[in-house]
């Protein structure tokens, strides 16, 4: 086992190490034409060193550097208060909230979805095609119209967001479910009808617990795919606040660096989310004797 995990370990250093490498060169490269030009401008002259040096810290580079990155991080979680604007907690903070609101909405739809699917034949003709539709249409197409029309009927704050990411997480779960739902044996199900279960029973006895697995895993999915949806709904909305803002912020001011750090932010929330939810789903399993 302690070689696996140092197998493990090693595996992924090597991966982050070999990011970090190609990070650097593709910083240097991108930002070489500016720090050329102003060289050039200014009339100095620099030894190859010094001239990659400037590149990996420029003010307002192309590609920041992952130093740089870092930098504004910390100085924007560690040295800021959490109550600040400038804090990037306070922003996924924000984010957060209408995010699990939204996985919360997306998940209990897609379940009731999918249970309603598995026992009711017409629903899968009728509104399986639908449900797999509306998951071609672009969010960045829907976000706007979701938001107009709520603002419209006097709804808007953290609820839009939400209906955002209940569009993009129900899809999963109710995908997942249906599965889940129908991966019991069929000689199990003619053994629940030998003992004159019910459909109720059956569902709650052994569709459900069979589902527990599918339902984790769609919802890993799902989590993310929320966070995702609210970062889409700050942007169209012109949010002050939020992790979305600050990518908006970034944008209109040229800071790359807050828009790396925003986004590397957002990357880390989505990965401690996906986490969360496997911690919960190996204690479930276990409780119900899945996992030795």
């Amino acid at each position: 086992m302690s070689d696996f995990l140092h197998s493990k370990t090693a595996a992924v250093l090597t991966v982050v190490l070999v990011l970090l490498c190609v990070w650097y060169v593709g910083a240097v490269a991108l930002n070489t034409p500016f720090q050329r030009d102003q060289d050039a401008r200014a009339k100095v002259e620099r030894s190859t060193g010094e001239f990659v040096v400037q590149t990996l810290n420029q003010k307002r580079p192309v590609l920041p550097a992952p130093h740089q990155v870092a930098a504004e991080i910390w100085k924007t979680t560690v040295e800021k208060k959490i109550t600040s604007k400038r804090s990037l907690v306070y922003h996924a903070g924000i984010t957060l909230s209408s995010t699990m609101l939204g996985f919360l909405i997306g998940t209990c739809l897609g379940i009731v979805l999918a249970a309603a699917i598995i026992h009711v034949e017409s629903l899968e003709r009728s509104l399986m095609p639908w449900i797999i539709t509306s998951q071609t249409i672009p969010i960045l197409a829907i976000a706007p119209m979701v938001i107009v029309v709520l603002n419209a009927i006097g709804i808007s704050g953290l609820i839009p967001k939400a209906m955002i990411s209940t569009y993009l997480s129900f899809f999963p779960v109710t995908v997942g479910v249906v599965k889940g739902l129908r991966s019991p044996d069929p000689m199990q199900l003619d053994l629940m009808r030998t003992y004159s279960a019910s459909s109720l029973q059956t569902f709650w006895k052994l569709r459900w617990p069979s589902s527990i697995p599918f339902l984790f895993t769609s919802m890993k999915v799902a989590i993310a795919a929320s966070l995702v949806g609210a970062i889409v709904g700050e942007l169209p909305t012109g949010a002050v606040a939020g992790l979305g803002a600050r990518l908006l912020a970034g944008s209109y001011y040229g800071q790359t660096v807050q828009i790396w750090s925003a986004l590397l932010s957002a990357a880390f929330l989505a990965a401690m989310l996906v986490t969360i939810v496997g911690v919960a789903d190996k204690a479930v399993r276990r409780r119900m004797g899945m996992v030795q």
